[in-house]
Formats: C-alpha cells, structure tokens, sequence
C-alpha cells in the first residue's frame, strides 16, 4: 500500500512560511484570524510559523509571544507538540521563569520540550536546576547531553562540562556529534596548560569519528581557534590546510589566529590567497585585518583595505571598521585624520571610539581637540562599568589647566558612586572585559 501524502499546506500557511520578515509574517497571521483567508484545518502549522518568526525578533517576541500563547491556549493546540515546543523556544529567548511556568503547563512533555527547558534554564545560569531536570530525563538522547555540556561551559563551569562528557562517553550509548565536540573545544582554552592537550584528543576523535562534511562547518573553525589561542601555530595550519572546502569563516579565522601569534604578514597574505580561492571576504574578516593593521601601525594598509571593502566590494562600514581606523590613526598622532574619521561616520560614534581618541588628546597634548569628545563620553559612560572614562576626563582637564573641570569630576564621581579599577585603562578593562566573553 503506497503511504498515505499529507495534504498541501494551504496559501495563507505557505504565506506565513514565506514571509520576508516577522512583521509580515504576524500581519499574515492576524489577517488569517480574521477570517480574509479561506478557512483550513493547519491552524497548528500557522501558530508555529509565526512563532519561528517572530523568534527572530528582539522587539517582537516579548510582546507578541504571550498574545500567541493566549491563541494557543483559546484554540487548545497546546496539546500539539510542535507548538508547545515551538512557543517554550519563544519564551526561552527572553524570560527563563515565563519558559518554566509553560514547561510545568505542557500536558504531554516529549524529550525534545525538555531538551528545550534545559537549555533555557542553564542559559538562565542555573545549572543547578538544569541538571536536576537532566538527571531526571529517563531516555537522554545526544541533544540532551549536549543542552547540559553547553550549559556548563556557557557558565564557566569548564571542569563540570568535561565531567558529563566524560559521563557520557563511558556510558558508551551515544556517540558525540560535531555539535558536542564544538562545545567542547570552545571549553579548551580556560584549562591553562591542558588546552593543547585536550583539543588534540578532541581532534583526533573528531578526525576518527566526523564526516568530512561537518568538518568543513564550525567545528573546522572551533579547532582553528583553539589551536591559536593555545599558541600552537603548527596544529592550526595543519587543520586549516586539511579543511577540503574552505569557507569564509574558515579563512577568517586563520588571519585572526595569525595574527595574534604576530605573524602579521602572513596574515594579511592569507587575505590574497583567500580572494584568489575564489572566496569573498566579509565584514568580519575587514574587521579581523583592520585589527591586524591597527596592532601592527600599518597606516596605509589599513585604508587600502577599507576602500577595498567599501568601494570594491560595496559593504557598509559599521561601527568596528571605523574604530580601527580611528585607533590606527590616534596611536600615530594623527589627531586631525582620527577626528576626520569620526565626523565622517554614517553611524554614532560609540564609547570605544570616543575614548580612543581622548586617550591619545591627552598622550599629544591636544586639549582643545578634546573637548566635544569629553561631553560625549560622559553621556555614554555607565558609572558601574566606566570607571576609567571619568578619570581619563579629569586627567584632561588637569594637563589643559581646567581646575574646575576636574571639580566638577570629581563631584560627579562621588554623585554617582564611579567605581575606578586601580592601574588600568578603560579601554583596557574593555579588552579584557571582550576577551573573557569570547572564551
């Protein structure tokens, strides 16, 4: 007996699916609960692609997400387990607590709901809890063990990740897939003089145990960074020469990792290799060489690859490509060129950018410069982040002779309690700040 087909999703669904962004697809929506479509029986199919669209929308899903839930609980398709897990992913993005009252309401709770409510809930940075509904779960499959993993070095609890791979492995049920072994490589790099050892065992399964295909993806570019973060120049140009179909990504990431082990010219040379490959560079791989040129003063560089990406290429600079450019010219001296850039930009200039060049007006001595950058740092500045912005201000206005700037300060750093972390720089406390969130 042929197998029975599901019938055609009716126009007003396939509209839905097809929407060209999640206000069209809420639009479509609604006009479908007005009753402007023929009537169908996919109201479930409906609900879910809605869902999924406005899950894309950070303005959208918290306003919107209670309204469907309101749908679903008035149409009774909650009992859907598609919807229920579609709506629970919705929640998850913005309010763990909203995400578990829904988990506790969902009459039947199959494992890919749990698998969802963990997530969420370790996302929440409650791994404590997340592992209690894990351990709770009877029939774990891969994504389970994965939802846990993740959560736990999403958190920083890198030794607890490890453990429950470990777990995992000796149970010998479920084989890691490409997707555990990037969560895994990704908790590398926080365990000091391991990393190199743990990331060559993680590779040499990988190799045994990964498609070709899935080592051409993420996990590619995973190994390529952990290679590089733990010094090891060797392994990660062995890994990016083994990749048989190299994407942008992959490329990218090799120029970042050359250049923070300071081979500047090879980096910038991977560039050339990787256009005459036939691969077009992005807007973050001109963030990564504008960052190479700017940690190595290559003024000329710089502008050549900016112009190259906007005039050439047609990308729209954002705020990073800017700051490079910035930074490259205030650590030179060149204050006029830096200003320059900054009045030229199409977007705000934000807090780093600001800062960058009221760092190098107090280096060279040039207050006057300073002093549309002064008032624009303190609207931006956050009193329990920013600390070093109020400093540097004061210092300007020390050295230019404004004794009651430096008053008036110091006045609103004791108004708003500013905290000032003692020897370092603000745009140093951000690096860092960036650099633990990357690992």
């Amino acid at each position: 007996m042929a197998a029975l087909r599901k019938p055609p999703l009716s126009a007003s669904v396939k509209a839905i699916r097809q929407a060209s962004s999640p206000k069209e697809a809420l639009t479509l929506f609604k006009l479908r609960l007005r009753g402007l479509f023929p009537p169908d029986p996919f109201d479930q199919h409906a609900a879910v692609f809605t869902l999924k669209s406005i899950s894309s929308s950070r303005s959208l899903c918290p306003s919107v997400t209670p309204l469907l839930h309101a749908y679903v609980l008035k149409t009774n398709l909650l009992s859907e387990v598609y919807v229920a897990s579609v709506l629970l992913h919705s929640y998850s993005l913005f309010s763990h607590t909203d995400a578990r009252v829904l988990f506790d309401e969902i009459p039947h709770r199959t494992l890919v709901i749990t698998n969802t409510m963990i997530s969420s809930i370790a996302r929440s940075g409650d791994v404590k809890s997340a592992r209690l509904l894990f351990d709770s779960c009877p029939d774990k499959d891969i994504f389970s063990w994965s939802a846990m993993i993740r959560g736990y070095i999403g958190k920083n609890h890198k030794n607890a990740g490890l453990s429950l791979f470990r777990k995992m492995m000796l149970q010998g049920e479920l084989k890691p897939d490409a997707a555990v072994i990037t969560i895994l490589l990704s908790g590398c790099s926080a365990c000091g003089s391991m990393s190199l050892l743990l990331c060559r065992s993680i590779h040499a399964y990988a190799v045994k145990n990964v498609s070709k295909t899935e080592m051409n993806r993420e996990l590619g570019t995973s190994l390529l960074t952990v290679y590089t973060e733990a010094g090891n120049l060797k392994y990660a140009l062995s890994v990016f020469d083994m990749i048989p179909e190299k994407n942008v990504t992959h490329w990218t990431a090799m120029i970042k990792g050359l250049a923070m082990l300071g081979q500047t010219d090879k980096a910038l040379s991977h560039l050339q290799k990787m256009v005459n490959s036939g691969v077009k560079p992005n807007e973050f791989t001109f963030t990564t060489i504008l960052d190479v040129c700017c940690q190595a003063g290559f003024i000329d560089q710089a502008q050549k690859y900016f112009s190259i990406m906007v005039q050439e290429l047609g990308f729209k600079p954002r705020v990073q490509h800017y700051g490079c450019l910035v930074n490259l010219f205030a650590k030179a001296g060149r204050l006029d060129e830096a200003y320059g850039v900054i009045k030229c930009m199409d977007v705000e200039p934000n807090i780093i950018i600001w800062t960058s060049f009221l760092e190098a007006c107090r280096k060279y001595k040039k207050f006057k410069m300073a002093e549309e950058g002064k008032e624009k740092v303190l609207s931006m500045a956050r009193p329990d982040e920013n600390g070093g912005v109020y400093t540097l201000i004061s210092d300007l206005y020390a050295l230019g002779g404004n004794w009651a700037g430096v008053e008036r300060i110091r006045l609103l750093m004791d108004q708003q309690k500013v905290a000032k972390i003692a020897g370092l720089s603000f745009v140093e406390g951000y690096k860092r700040k960036a650099n633990a969130v990357v690992k």
